[in-house]
């Protein structure tokens, strides 16, 4: 058979044929008897065959047939010189079997070649390769975390009785201020003076992100949470053992057209770097956002950027709903922009800096034209300028001027909402400092700064025509003279030994002190914690944890503070908690 032929048909052998040949040949030579000249004569054969064929490589079918060669003469010497047991020698018996020795690289052949052979045949066929899962796992990312808390609030026996909760007022159909009309004294109040313990309260949140393509990735999470409030995520137990409530808590697009940019949509973390001073650290934000930032040679130096859109809130296309003229469109907004530097010193210290501004527009209160509730029209033009959610501590005012029946002026009911006094644009400095201060213990410094460039007393009164309710001193009458409030907030803290658990025995240890004026910061978005929530409060608070497992830790913390101006309002709130994250 020439070489021609022999090519065509060794490319129309299939390979199971070629192995079969192939095992057929080692099989004889590991298993042919002793004496069995035939046997060896055809074993020859068959190697020179598969050699001719092309069944196997010319060497290694040249080591099979020197040694089937050497194993054939030593048979036939064997059978013409048999050694008797008298002589010492030893005969072989029929049925006696001579292993002869099969090259490695013929082993190793066979082995991968029927390998390969099974794994092509388990990827045509659908099998799951070993050690394989599908492809859209391998762009699917699950994280999440779980608290359980034990909180204590304790409120001084000296704080004021009569501190009113504007949020309850706004969510319900307005406060009657006229004493003919609303024989109750006093509008809903906050507990100031009963101490509140052992509340168990939990935090569940899970989320999934995808890589969608080489730019684009996709994130989508839940978490718990008493109310739609956006401050928290944290459920209180208890209830009667009913089921508790899951939100949809983020829901965002990503764009990255390149390394140093992007761009997302949707609801989505704080895209910001700050402290809880001013963004709780469960708040989300609403919108659009780009973060930008550009590494220097080295990666010791970073700057970073970014920009937010952030709609606050929307005013409903219906209201009043029992009017032919509609509200017009006021809607309330943030918008962002932050810029900072990294810098590393060396292995063992680093700065970060960043400069902020924050301009919340549409957001103050409004004084509404003259409003004929008593003719039973539906609202006042401005009600849609109170808060969509409030903490405490920010200056209010009365946002309805409501006409009184001129056949009753006396017992006109006067349903009233509040709104923000202040208007409120944001200048911010934040600072953190790295360094280590022995092996596995660390010293982190952070400082923040925020003044509100927008506060402006005078405006304030004239834009409330004298109407503001709170945050006057002890005493005397409610005027421009007696009202207490204030334009700055700041905070220090020192953090000692790992600044992040994640292994097990490491611990951690901070200090630190807040000083927040009433009309600082809008009250709605920052902790929920400190003085349980909003402005007008200063104090400090220490805590510590320690991990007991890997990404598993728990955490004490005493928060002491009270309230920079106004009536009496302390509270003190302790929290211990045992975490976890995946």
């Amino acid at each position: 058979m020439n070489d021609h032929v022999r090519a065509r048909t060794d490319s129309r052998r299939p390979r199971p044929a070629r192995r079969a040949l192939l095992c057929c040949a080692v099989l004889l030579s590991l298993a042919a008897p002793a004496g069995a000249m035939a046997a060896e004569t055809t074993m020859v054969k068959l190697i020179k065959g598969l050699i001719a064929s092309g069944a196997l490589k010319p060497e290694d079918g040249q080591a099979l047939l020197v040694q089937a060669e050497a194993e054939a003469a030593a048979a036939s010497r064997t059978a013409t010189t048999a050694p008797s047991a008298a002589s010492g020698g030893v005969a072989l018996e029929a049925g006696d079997v001579r292993v002869p020795y099969v090259p490695q690289s013929v082993r190793d052949g066979i082995r991968d070649e029927v390998r390969q052979d099974v794994m092509a045949q388990a990827k045509s066929e659908g099998w799951a390769a070993p050690n394989e899962v599908a492809e859209w796992t391998k762009r699917i990312k699950v994280t999440g975390d779980m608290r359980v808390r034990s909180e204590s609030r304790f409120y001084s026996e000296h704080n004021s009785d009569i501190v009113s909760n504007w949020a309850s007022i706004n969510s319900g159909s307005g406060f009657d201020t006229n004493n003919n009309t609303n024989p109750i004294q006093f509008p809903p109040l906050l507990n100031t003076r009963q101490d509140r313990r052992n509340l168990w309260r939990i935090r569940a949140r899970i989320g999934i992100e995808a890589t969608i393509g080489q730019h684009t990735t996709a994130g989508v999470r839940l978490a718990s949470g008493s109310s739609n409030g956006p401050v928290s995520t944290t459920e209180q137990l208890g209830g009667g053992l009913g089921k508790k409530d899951v939100w949809l808590d983020q829901a965002w697009l990503a764009y990255s057209p390149a390394d140093w940019v992007t761009v997302r949509g949707g609801r989505f973390g704080n895209p910001f770097w700050t402290s809880d001073t001013l963004f709780s650290n469960d708040l989300n934000f609403d919108g659009l956002a780009a973060n930008l930032k550009y590494d220097f040679n080295g990666g010791d130096l970073d700057l970073f950027g970014t920009l937010a859109v952030v709609p606050l809130e929307y005013t409903s296309d219906n209201s009043p709903s029992r009017s032919q003229t509609k509200t017009p469109n006021e809607n309330k907004w943030l918008s962002g922009a932050q810029v900072g530097v990294n810098w590393r010193f060396n292995d063992e210290n680093s700065l970060r800096a960043a400069l902020g501004y924050y301009d919340f527009k549409n957001i103050s209160g409004r004084l509404s034209s003259p409003c004929a509730l008593f003719s039973n029209v539906d609202g006042c033009d401005t009600d849609w300028s109170r808060p969509a959610f409030m903490q405490k501590g920010n200056t209010l005012m009365l946002i309805r001027d409501i006409a009184r029946n001129p056949l009753d002026p006396a017992n006109t009911p006067t349903p009233q909402y509040v709104g923000l006094a202040s208007a409120f644009r944001l200048a911010t400095l934040n600072l953190r400092w790295d360094t280590q201060l022995a092996q596995g213990i660390g010293l982190r410094l952070d400082g923040d700064y925020i003044r509100n460039l927008a506060y402006d007393k005078q405006a304030m009164f004239s834009r409330a025509n004298s109407g503001i309710v709170n945050n006057y001193g002890a005493g005397g009458t409610a005027s421009i003279d007696t009202f207490r409030s204030g334009d700055t907030a700041w905070m220090v803290q020192a953090t000692f030994g790992a600044t992040e658990l994640r292994e097990k025995g490491q611990w951690q240890a901070l200090l630190g002190y807040k000083h927040i004026e009433a009309d600082a910061l809008p009250d709605a978005y920052n902790d929920p914690n400190f003085h349980l929530g909003g402005t007008n409060a200063r104090g400090y608070y220490v805590g510590g944890a320690y991990a007991l497992d890997a990404r598993s830790w728990i955490s004490g913390k005493w928060m002491a503070a009270k309230e920079v101006s106004g009536a009496p309002l302390s509270i003190d709130v302790f929290q211990l908690e045992f975490n976890t994250g995946f």
